[in-house]
Formats: C-alpha cells, structure tokens, sequence
C-alpha cells in the first residue's frame, strides 16, 4: 500500500484530513475547468465563430500570356452558406435545410468567377436563418463574435462573412443583400460593404429570398480590394468616360443618426474640395421627394402614416418587407409545410408573418418599386451621389431577451428601404468610432451606376480618411457651414416674430431649416409662428420633428398640445401638457394647460 493511502486509513477519522483532500480535488476540477473554458476560449478567438465549415478551393490556372496576370490573385475569401459549392450543400443557415437538400452538382456563377480570377476560397459562414434576419444570431451554429464590438450583435444576416473580414481571417468575402444583409453588418463591424444594383451580379446558385430584392454583395478592408472585387462580379471595362460628381446630403435623414451626424458631413464636403470632378455638395429633404415621386405610397395599407418626414419611409419600408414576404413564401412555402422545420426562437415568428402574407394589394408593391426606381434615376442621373446614414443606431448588446425592439427595426429598415425598393447601388464606408461604436456613412448611386460610385470610393477615401481624423478633435460649424448664415437668420426671425411679423417669421426660419436642418430651435420657433398664424398642422409637424431629436424640449411639448388643443385632438394634447410637466413640474403654462385638458375630457 503507497504511504498516501495508509496516511489516509490511519487518520480517516480525522476531519481536517478530508478538508485538505476536499480542498485539493476541488483545486483540480477548477484547474480542469479552466484549462478547458481556456481552450474553448482560444477556439473561438481563431476564427471567432465565422466559418460554418472550413475547406479550400484553389483558383484557376494563371493563363498563360498575352493573358493578363489574375486580379484577384493570393487573395483568400469566404462565403455565405447561401452560395452553392459543388459536392457541398448550402444550408442556408438552418440544419433541417442542410438535412433535407442534396449536395450541389455546381458551384454559383459568383464564386467561379473569383476562383477563375485567382482568388483562393476557404470555407463557408455561418448566417442568419434563411436569410431572414438582421441581428447575425444563429441559435444552431452560434453567433459571430464582432471583432470590434464582441459585446454586440454582428449584423445580418451575412454575418460570418463580415465577421471573417473584420478579423483578417480572408480579404474578402461574399454576402447577400435583400433588405440591408450586408449593408447592416459591414456597417456594425466597420468595415467596407458594397450592394450592387439590382440585377447587375448573377444570382444563379444562390438560394433565394425575394428575387425582386436579391442582390450579391461583398465586404473588403480596403477601397482596393472593395474595386477589384467588383470589377470581377460585375465584368466591368476598365475605362468609362469622366464624369463630375456631386454628393447631395439628405439632411433629413442623417437627423435620424444617433451618432454626431455635422462631423460626417463636414469630413466628406472637405474631403472632395480640392478634388477634381466634384461640384459643389448639395443638401436636401429626401422624404419630401419620396413623398412627391412616389405617388403609390399612399396607397399602401400602412399610409395612416404621416406623408412627410421619416414616416414617409416606414411606409416604404413596410412596403419592403411585405414585398419580401410575399416572395419568400412563394419561394419556400411547400417546403416549411412538408418538412415543418423548427427555427430559432427570433425567426418563427417572421415565417409565420412571411407564409401568411396576402397577395391581395400585391401589384401595389411593385408599382412603389418602380416608381422608386425612376425616381432615383431622375434625381441622381446627372453624377449625383446619395450621402446618407448606413444605420440609425448602434448595434445591440448580444442575447437581448426580447430580441431586436421593433424601434430599432423600424429605424434600420426606414434606411435600408432605399436602396432595397429603388435597386440602387451602395457602399457603406468606416469613418472611425463614436464611444467605442463603429461609425459609417453610405453612398447610393443609381442603378447602373456600380462602377461609378466604386470609381468614387477609391478616389476620395484616403482624403476621407485624413477629414474624419482632423474632424474628430475639432469643433464643427453646421452641416453646411453656415453656422453663422444660419444663426443671423434665427434672429431675424425672431425680431419678425416680435414685431408680430408672423409670415415673415416663418420665411427666416425656414431659410435657417435649409442651412442647417439640424437645429432642432429653428423648428421649435417656427412651430411658434405657425400657432400665430392659425396653422396648427405645419405647428404640430415642427414641434415633433424637434421631440424626435430632443425628448426632453419643454416648449416643443407646449407648442405640440396647442396644436394639437386646436385640432381637437384633446387626448393627444393633454399627454403633451402632462410631459411637459413631468420635465418641469413647476411650468405653470404646462399645469394651466393640463387642468383645462381634463376638465374638456371629464
């Protein structure tokens, strides 16, 4: 018998001695423990969750000369698991998927495409279910870690492919895009992503969402590589005629940004100043050019919404996903009835809306596409380029239990729709970070436009680069850099104002609004002189448009039950007035009000 165990018969009796075994045995199971959550841990970090399946796939032969050398030669790139790969089956992001189909007998014209121009492939990515979602979760083959924000989601639904780009793991890598699945995560992960025109890459071997919104996109780390890709996916001639380009910012929509939008706008305008080809950027209301281009969103079962404003976009984003579900339910309906697949807890849900779509106002949808369609062909036909957000949030932390709100949907989507329901192209670009976040900013060029707006990229982001790096330590005028224009008018109507001027007060306002239409004051004022003049709609509109940005602005409050008061809308205005006083429980004007609300009601 070995000296340990007599030790232990002679003083089994002894509590002590057990304590100190105890205590070892323990030590051990921790150790163990924390050796495995170790290597788990290093498991993860080497390709932190991007690849659903690793292989390689080596590139076509270099021809051999006159040919020229392969563009896209020693780059690596993955893909989506929505691509098909000969003697592999594209699972399309869920395991009854893979289950009940067969392996591919070809590989997608895409991916032959990028082997036959050098590139080397080097596995699949995990992505949402069926292509289905924006978070980047996968409940079966885990979520992507984001390599900038672990913390947070991704963004999808080609998640893995952005992810395996953010971490250096490829060059590149390929995604779909239906209603933003790459516009979103390249956005989230700070990184380049670009959605073609619609109809401009080859969707063949690739399984379909909503055909009438598919497009294939890619992501890169660099404006180089984000144009050799595309030169290959889009069989592109090298040479096109010199064109003068013109940014146009929608200031209304860079209102819906969170992050600090004046910085943006003032890194692009000084980036293409001393450029060559680039006129003088201009500014305007995009929603309002939506809402009078196309006429048929106001057919559309949802247009209780307000016509103006981001609304105008929930409509059309709404539109969007209608659209979508009625050809995803077309596409894939016979197969989730006979096979009854089960689906992570955040997708059941959009199956169920998308199989239960109603065909009933379905030319209505593709009338608002084609119209969408024009309407950006008129606005950008001439050289123009769309600056505006990718997104209008942050990414959210991982695992929210309630999944993504609907708010955060609503706002993603109202930008996202754009490009989706007019078939424009769109790069998103990295611009750095905003408290630890990824900030980006898209450009949308019309359709056809693909080579162009990539021409763009190349030509202005190491300018771009070097603006947003002396914007962010500096103090910025307004978006137009008119801060003082502005401000002069501010007071000019607020003189007119005083001296009882009410049309002349609001005609100031509104110059200052096109200056600058992100001073939440000068909407504020003139919703004043809107009230003086008896037009309590025009008032209501300024006053939400000012809560929208500023949730705590008193007057805006005030100003929006008023109007509201006038309108008879009373239940509306009394929760004005009761805000209000919630922020300033001593405003007198608030309490009178509120007082004069219930007792109308009662």
């Amino acid at each position: 018998m070995s000296t340990s165990l007599k030790l232990i018969k002679e003083h089994a009796s002894d509590p002590k001695l057990w304590l100190v075994i105890g205590v070892g045995v323990a030590g051990i199971v921790v150790l163990a423990e924390t050796r495995r959550r170790r290597r788990r841990g290093n498991s993860q970090k080497q390709d932190f969750g991007a690849f659903l399946e690793r292989f390689e796939i080596l590139p076509f032969p270099q021809p051999p000369p006159p040919a020229a050398k392969q563009t896209l030669s020693s780059l690596t790139f993955a893909i989506k698991d929505i691509f098909d790969v000969k003697s592999y089956v594209a699972g399309f992001g869920n395991p009854d998927w893979k289950r009940t189909h067969e392996v591919a007998e070809k590989t997608a014209v895409v991916v032959t495409a990028l082997l036959k121009s050098g590139a080397t492939c080097v596995g699949k990515t995990v992505m949402d279910e069926l292509s289905l979602g924006i978070s980047g979760e996968n409940q079966y083959y885990g979520t992507p870690t984001n390599p900038q924000m672990p913390s947070c989601i991704p963004g999808g639904s080609s998640s893995g492919s952005a992810v395996a780009v953010a971490a250096g793991l490829v060059d590149f890598a390929i995604g779909t895009d239906t209603t933003g699945c790459v516009r979103i995560p390249a956005s989230f992960c700070g990184i380049f992503g670009f959605r073609p025109s619609h109809g401009a890459i080859s969707t063949i071997g690739v399984l379909p969402n909503a055909q009438s919104l598919d497009t294939v996109g890619w992501f890169t780390r660099d404006p180089s590589v984000l144009h050799r890709v595309g030169h290959v996916l889009l069989q592109l001639n090298p040479v096109e005629t010199k064109r003068s380009r013109c940014i146009i910012f929608a200031d209304d929509l860079f209102q819906l940004s969170k992050v600090p939008t004046q910085k943006t706008i003032h890194a692009i305008s000084k980036a293409i100043e001393n450029l060559s080809g680039y006129q003088a950027p201009k500014h305007m209301n995009l929603c309002q050019y939506i809402t009078s281009k196309v006429p048929t969103l106001k057919l559309h079962e949802q247009s209780t919404y307000q016509q103006n404003g981001p609304s105008v976009l929930k409509v059309l984003s709404s539109v969007m996903l209608t659209l979508q579900g009625y050809e995803f339910k077309t596409n894939h309906e016979e197969w989730i009835q006979s096979v009854k697949p089960k689906f992570g807890r955040n997708l059941s849900g959009r199956v169920i809306a998308a199989i239960n779509t109603s065909h009933d106002n379905i030319k209505t949808l593709y009338k608002v596409r084609t119209e969408m369609r024009v309407a950006f062909q008129n606005l950008l036909k001439d050289g123009g380029i769309l600056a505006i957000p990718t997104v209008a949030d942050s990414p959210l932390k991982l695992n929210t239990k309630k999944g993504l709100s609907s708010e955060f949907y609503d706002r993603t989507f109202a930008l996202s729709s754009i490009a989706s329901m007019s078939g424009c192209c769109q790069v998103t670009i990295p611009l750095g970070y905003h408290n630890d976040c990824c900030v980006s900013v898209s450009l949308i060029s019309f359709h056809g436009a693909d080579k162009f707006l990539l021409d763009t990229v190349l030509d202005m982001y190491t300018t771009l680069q070097e603006q947003v790096s002396v914007a962010s330590s500096l103090p910025l005028p307004d978006t137009n850099g008119n801060m003082e224009t502005s401000e002069l008018l501010k007071e000019k109507g607020n003189a007119a104002f005083k001296g009882r001027q009410w049309n002349k007060a609001v005609n100031y306002y509104t110059e200052a609004i096109k200056l600058n239409g992100m001073n939440m004051t000068y909407y504020c004022n003139r919703a004043a002189a809107y009230l003086k003049l008896g037009c309590f709609q025009q008032a209501e509109e300024d006053c939400s448009e000012a809560i929208l940005h500023d949730k705590k602005n008193v007057k805006a409050y005030l100003r929006r039950g008023t109007a509201r008061e006038s309108l008879l809308r009373y239940k509306e205005a009394f929760e004005d007035f009761k805000h209000a006083l919630v922020l300033e429980p001593q405003n007198k004007d608030a309490s009178v009000a509120e007082k004069r609300l219930r007792k109308l009601m009662s």
